[in-house]
């Protein structure tokens, strides 16, 4: 059988074990057995790739993908769960930035060769080189929102939209120059393709920079579809299948994904990418509470009323994650579980700095998969739910997403207010991302557990076992 032939079945095997392995992503108790099935996937689509184009030398290549794994491997390792957005944002801008540089060096091939650049290559190679480059700038500035290293407050500066509009209609002239349609002036081919990728880079960065550091979780999940067009787009410059597929469905499964957490703010994809909205202005915010009091409960009281109910739903948040409380809340509600107590899960969309990320943070505290429900599947249950504990969320338990009036006016929350009890764990009574006040911690049958969430939630154990 001939050697493209074996090569273009590797491929349909690949593509198949990407569709299987996208599909089992959707749970959590096969999420797992997933990522290893894509990885098996590229790993059959690197070495059929190699042996088609008749690879003499492996050495570079096989020291390159054993460092990568070896990077990839500690990374995921030693990484922490509050960090994980952080890491999901590079991998994101590494993505985009190898795309680029596949078509970027098909292009230096072709010049180099001296063939004339084919009108439909050409615009391969542009808009490869376009998304990718956007997607790496793009993704290290929301990488730098998310670690501090760049302010979380919108960025903005007079006539930024139009400016931003004039480096686009820039792009469109060089890449078009790129493509062979013109010449620009005595410019030489790859002298224009640098200014195009210039420019392309700083176009990424003006992108994400005017968006708040609330946002973030979608604009990684934007970045994470543009990279996956990115590597279609290359896909389709070398004349590679297998890329294409892989690139299209990470495409699309992002898009959705993004869409779907626009939905869950109740938020256009426009609003997010230009409203200037979601800073850092829950942390300093100040809290204008009026004659309002919010009522506290220390270890013990929190125990007695948790171990007497029911029912019980925890709802937690980003502030779960950084005090990586997740283990002694497991351990929390194994003993109410072992009185009997009915103890589920409410996961909000956007809870946390990236999709899924309560998701995975509960995994890591082998929470069971069937206790985890999203806003959809229990909101209906809170009105008969005898206590609520909220670990470390406050925007999407906020009833002001009911008040016509409020900047949350219309996101989906989960209703937590409407149970017989709520406990809110958390360090004070600073607003969340959106940067006002939450009503939920003055209402009569609410009770604010304040402190260290790990710290509070290792004292509710043993308080628990106590009771």
């Amino acid at each position: 059988m001939d050697l493209s032939l074996w090569a273009e079945l590797a491929y349909l095997l690949s593509s198949v074990l990407f569709v299987v392995g996208l599909k089992r992503l959707q749970s959590p108790a096969t999420a797992r057995a997933g990522n290893r099935l894509a990885a098996l996937a590229m790993l059959i689509a690197i070495v059929a790739t190699l042996v088609e184009n008749q690879v003499l030398s492996w050495t570079g290549i096989v020291a390159g993908m054993v460092a990568g794994s070896l990077i990839g491997a500690v990374a995921a390792r030693t990484v922490k769960m509050t960090d994980m957005p952080q890491l999901v944002g590079i991998f994101n801008g590494f993505g985009g930035g190898a795309s680029a540089l596949v078509a970027a060096s098909e292009l230096v091939r072709i010049q180099s060769a001296g063939t004339a650049l084919v009108l439909g290559d050409g615009f391969t190679i542009a808009v490869s080189c376009l998304i990718g480059a956007v997607t790496f700038s793009g993704s290290f500035v929301a990488f730098g929102k998310l670690q501090g290293l760049v302010s979380g407050n919108p960025i903005t500066f007079p006539f930024q939209k139009t400016f931003s509009a004039l480096l686009f209609l820039t792009l469109l002239v060089l890449g078009a120059s790129v493509m062979g349609v013109f010449e620009v002036g005595a410019l030489t081919a790859l002298t224009v393709f640098s200014i195009f990728m210039a420019i392309a880079l700083l176009l990424g960065i003006l992108l994400v920079i005017p968006i708040g550091g609330a946002d973030m979780p979608v604009v990684i999940s934007l970045l994470n579809s543009y990279s996956g067009l990115a590597a279609s787009a290359a896909g389709f410059v070398i004349g590679n299948n297998v890329l294409i597929i892989a690139g299209a469905l990470v495409g699309a499964a992002g898009f959705i994904l993004t869409m779907i957490m626009c939905k869950a703010m109740n938020r256009s994809l426009a609003n997010v990418a230009f409203g200037a909205f979601g800073g850092e202005t829950g942390k300093a915010a100040q809290l204008s509470s009026g004659d309002k009091t919010a009522r506290s409960v220390d270890a013990e009281g929190a125990a007695m009323i948790l171990a007497y109910a029911q029912s019980v739903v925890v709802v937690p948040g980003y502030g779960l994650a950084v005090a990586q409380a997740q283990h002694e809340l497991r351990k929390a509600m194994d003993n109410l579980e072992e009185r009997g107590v009915d103890v589920k899960y409410a996961i909000h969309p956007v809870a946390g700095r990236m999709p899924g990320h309560m998701n995975v943070l509960l995994a890591e505290a082998d929470v069971p998969y069937d206790k985890l429900f999203d806003l959809d599947e229990i909101n209906d249950d809170f009105g008969r739910t005898d206590v609520v504990l909220v670990v470390g969320a406050n925007d999407v338990v906020n009833p002001e997403a009911h008040n016509p009036e409020s900047v949350i006016a219309g996101m989906p929350i989960l209703d937590v207010h409407k149970a017989k009890s709520v406990i809110i764990m958390k360090r004070s009574l600073s607003p969340g991302f959106a940067g006002i006040d939450n009503p939920l911690f003055y209402m009569d049958h609410s009770l604010m557990f304040f402190g260290d969430a790990k710290a509070s939630m290792t004292d509710l154990v043993r308080e628990i076992r106590e009771a």
